[in-house]
């Protein structure tokens, strides 16, 4: 009880149903015979799981747009630069195995003639260490960007636009060859992950299986955030950062705290999607990128935990729906609904039915007080009478 009130029951039953899928979908494709009806098939796998990858995602921009108000136009970069991380420990485990036998340098980097392993590739042959890297990578630049842009006191449009700038700086960085990141080709042809093949089909049912535990725990860790004096605040934040202030709240260390643990969920999700796509390039960091995290987010309702995820693979699994039944005019179908979300559900999805749930509670409420009302005059009848 103490914890359904802690966490939030609708948290709960997401997480538990997260987890319930981490079971079921790996055993449906692993234990069933190709043909069954039950049977999740093997390119389905990777799929679901690269849309629970862009859930994390999209939860991650949700923390910090619908509880306290800051619209990142850039999510997308943090997202790269954790799938970046992933990839380079990937990229050192092929060894000799590449097209060029290099037991050390990648083959794009045997290709352009590099001569030793950059300094900043050390470390990535360790999982340990490439762990750690995609949570401080994108955690660190966060926090660098967001204490200088929130002690600056830069809010609103302004903000969403150097976020914007900052994912498209990097996007020309790393399509740079000497960057010593792939250049435009990125990094791929991945071979094992944790010594085992990545290409097998437990190997791809373990990583969907993590991707799900992953987004449990977050869901969790999101909604304990937001439901605790710290999530009060955030929201105090939001919707009246001046008087915050004026009551002597440090707005800016909320929004700093905010800012860097979305994006070390975004750095997350990044690294669990790059091996279940198989690849990472500079197009991750494209500002359309990140743009669509938002649209995500808008359709499934922000400021709740199952918006987010919910807009996430409802718009990507119809994004993959229409590229294939409608490829010339799927960018139209993600605009319009956009629109249509703007314009007719402004509080997404799950926001727009909370509201109606509530104003239906509020009039069978005011019904039933005013029927007692009623009874209570006609079972005590004035003097007069």
């Amino acid at each position: 009880m103490i914890t359904a009130r802690f966490l939030g029951p609708r948290a709960l039953w997401l997480a538990g149903l997260l987890v319930l899928v981490a079971v079921l979908v790996p055993v449906s494709n692993l234990a069933l015979d190709v043909g069954h009806p039950l049977r999740v098939p093997d390119h389905l796998v990777p799929l679901l799981g690269k849309y629970l990858s862009y859930a994390i995602l999209a939860l991650s921009l949700d923390l910090v747009w619908g509880y306290v108000g800051i619209l990142s136009l850039g999510h997308g970069a943090f997202f790269a630069l954790g799938g970046y991380a992933m990839g380079m420990y990937l990229m050192r485990q092929i060894g000799s195995r590449g097209i060029y036998a290099n037991p050390v340098l990648p083959d794009f980097m045997v290709f352009l003639n590099y001569k030793e392993l950059p300094w900043f590739w050390q470390g990535f042959d360790q999982f340990w260490f490439a762990v750690l890297m995609v949570l401080l990578v994108p955690g660190l630049l966060a926090f660098l960007f967001g204490y200088f842009a929130f002690r600056s006191r830069v809010t609103g449009v302004y903000l969403s636009i150097i976020t914007q700038a900052l994912t498209y700086a990097l996007l020309l960085a790393f399509f740079r060859n000497d960057m010593g990141f792939g250049g435009n080709n990125g990094l791929t042809d991945f071979k094992d992950i944790l010594g085992f093949p990545i290409q097998a089909g437990s190997t791809r049912a373990a990583l969907f299986a993590a991707t799900a535990l992953v987004l449990a725990l977050f869901v969790l860790m999101v909604s304990a955030v937001t439901r605790s004096k710290l999530g009060l605040l955030m929201v105090a934040v939001r919707d009246a950062e001046s008087r915050t202030r004026f009551l002597g709240w440090r707005a800016e260390h909320v929004k700093l705290f905010a800012f860097t643990l979305s994006a070390v969920m975004a750095g997350v999700a990044g690294a669990l999607y790059v091996p279940q796509v198989g690849i990472i390039n500079p197009g991750e960091f494209a500002p359309l990128n990140s743009i669509e995290v938002v649209v995500w987010t808008a359709v499934g309702g922000r400021g709740t935990i199952l918006g987010p995820v919910l807009g996430a693979l409802l718009v990507n699994g119809g994004k993959s729906y229409f590229t294939a039944a409608a490829p010339e005019s799927w960018l139209f179908v993600l605009g319009s609904l956009f629109v249509v979300v703007t314009l007719f559900l402004p509080r997404g999805i799950v926001g727009t039915i909370d509201q109606g749930w509530r104003a239906l509670s509020e009039r069978r409420s005011a019904a039933r007080a005013e029927k007692g009302t009623a009874s209570g005059a006609a079972t005590n009848p004035s003097p007069a009478e």
